[in-house]
């Protein structure tokens, strides 16, 4: 099926604004005969979720009053106390920009979805809700008069699958950067989930092959750090539907292919006060950055080898983050310079912002955008100074270069970055004592399963040689 809009679709799309009431979001469900609203949400891992009502539920939905099963959500609660309920977002409220059919590809109406807030049944705050953990480190920022300003930059695989719609790792693509030829379906595709995103609402400023075959990125435009991890996680259901639906598989595993590189998620990120941006100083010791941005900086590398196990939270994540695939491993900053943790874009002014290069879109947003501003806050806080920013390659120096300019490493493996993350008290703080406990005792029930495994390459290494 192809995923391309109606015409009505795309009327209907256009009366959705942000600042629509409870009552307006009714009347146009009822005016394009929406028949079921799904109501989303993430669990700690990152996986959305949803409960989808019919019609006659609709009015109970948007006054927040439809409940679940939380002890059935990974990291949730225990089954004696699972009742769970959601909250929408009136704001995030949108049509699914793509024809609805059921098994027999009948149409049976419009869908539409709403993001929501996970809260307990007596109308508190669930403290296992990423989406509200993202949202309280965001108003003690407000305290101090920041807001997060942050952009991600989002890779992807699109892959062929078998005849019986098995997922592979195969691709016809054989494209590069940037490159303009059209060589396969993945283009076609793209272009798919490009005007999919531009229905919801999306602002796309570029979408382009990377450098692996069959690699790509859509970028959207930046926004406060609640709204962008919203978008991020419908961003990457859009993607998975709209291949799904051309007969491709979309994956945001960071390294399916050995000997390819790895999709990152660099993260651009900024303060702001008010209306100005709090990075940006003209007469700043290096290059217009203000004492601002170099305390948010150092809080980021200060952070980063227990950040990682957030931002970078799957076994295969460390596959990525290895020396010659373009993928920092190194805690160090550079104006322009691409080989370091952080670089820091030549534009000024408004502009003016720091880029994470370590995530991956394997990532729970809320929780990597909550842990980045964390970090990042800490150091203004307490003024942490970076070490000086490095002008050379750091990929090519050596190990003895790297000790004497003090540049540390990430860690080697999630068992390694569960055992940093363990020891900072500012992300456990941010993350939570409910959020902290689980995601850490799922990650370390992962990494056992991993180390516990035999792996093809052991055989292929050893069975017949000793």
């Amino acid at each position: 099926m192809n995923p391309t809009m109606t015409k009505e679709t795309v009327e209907a799309s256009k009366e959705i604004s942000p600042s629509m009431t409870k009552d307006e979001i009714f009347a146009h469900m009822k005016k394009y005969d929406v028949r079921f609203l799904r109501m989303q949400f993430t669990d700690i891992t990152g996986n959305n979720k949803n409960v989808e009502v019919p019609s006659s539920q609709f009015e109970p939905a948007l006054d927040g009053k439809v409940l679940f099963d939380g002890s059935s959500i990974e990291g949730f609660t225990r089954i004696e106390e699972s009742d769970m309920v959601l909250k929408p977002d009136y704001a995030t409220y949108h049509l699914d920009p793509w024809p609805s059919f059921g098994q027999q590809h009948t149409e049976h109406g419009k869908v539409a979805h709403i993001i929501c807030d996970v809260y307990n049944p007596d109308d508190t705050p669930f403290e296992g809700c990423p989406r509200l953990t993202l949202k309280k480190i965001c108003a003690e920022a407000a305290a101090l008069g920041y807001t997060m300003n942050c952009g991600p930059e989002a890779e992807f695989f699109l892959f062929s699958r078998t005849a019986d719609g098995a997922a592979t790792t195969n691709t016809h693509d054989s494209a590069g950067y940037f490159d303009l030829a059209p060589t396969d379906l993945g283009e076609e595709c793209r272009r798919e989930i490009v005007i999919a995103l531009e229905a919801l609402g999306f602002e796309i400023e570029a979408a382009h092959h990377e450098v692996a075959p069959g690699q790509h990125e859509i970028d959207f435009k930046y926004g406060d750090a609640v709204s962008t991890a919203d978008k991020l996680s419908t961003f990457r259901f859009v993607v998975r539907k709209v291949a799904q639906d051309m007969g491709l598989h979309a994956t945001f595993m960071p390294k399916p292919i050995f000997g390819q590189n790895g999709s990152g998620m660099h993260v651009h990120q900024s303060l702001y006060k008010g209306d100005n941006n709090a990075f940006f100083d003209p007469n700043g010791e290096w290059e217009g950055i203000s004492d601002i941005m170099t305390w948010y900086v150092g809080g980021l590398l200060d952070h980063a080898r227990g950040l990682v196990a957030i931002t970078n939270p799957i076994v295969n994540s460390y596959k990525r983050l290895v020396p010659g695939y373009e993928a920092p491993t190194h805690l160090a900053w550079s104006m322009k310079n691409r080989s370091p943790l952080i670089r820091v874009p030549a534009t000024r002014g408004e502009g003016t912002r720091c880029e994470l290069r370590m995530p991956d879109p394997s990532c729970n947003p809320y929780l990597a955008f909550t842990s980045m501003l964390a970090a990042g806050i800490d150091g203004v806080k307490n003024q942490t100074e970076p070490p000086l920013p490095i002008t050379g390659n750091v990929y090519k120096m050596s190990k003895r270069e790297r000790s004497r300019l003090k540049i540390k490493s990430l860690p080697a493996n999630l068992g390694e970055a569960l055992d940093a993350l363990e020891k900072d008290t500012v992300l456990k703080e941010a993350l939570g004592e409910h959020i902290f406990a689980n995601f850490v005792n799922a990650k370390r029930e992962e990494w056992g399963e991993y180390i516990a495994a035999v792996h093809p390459w052991e055989i292929d290494r050893y069975l017949t040689t000793l």
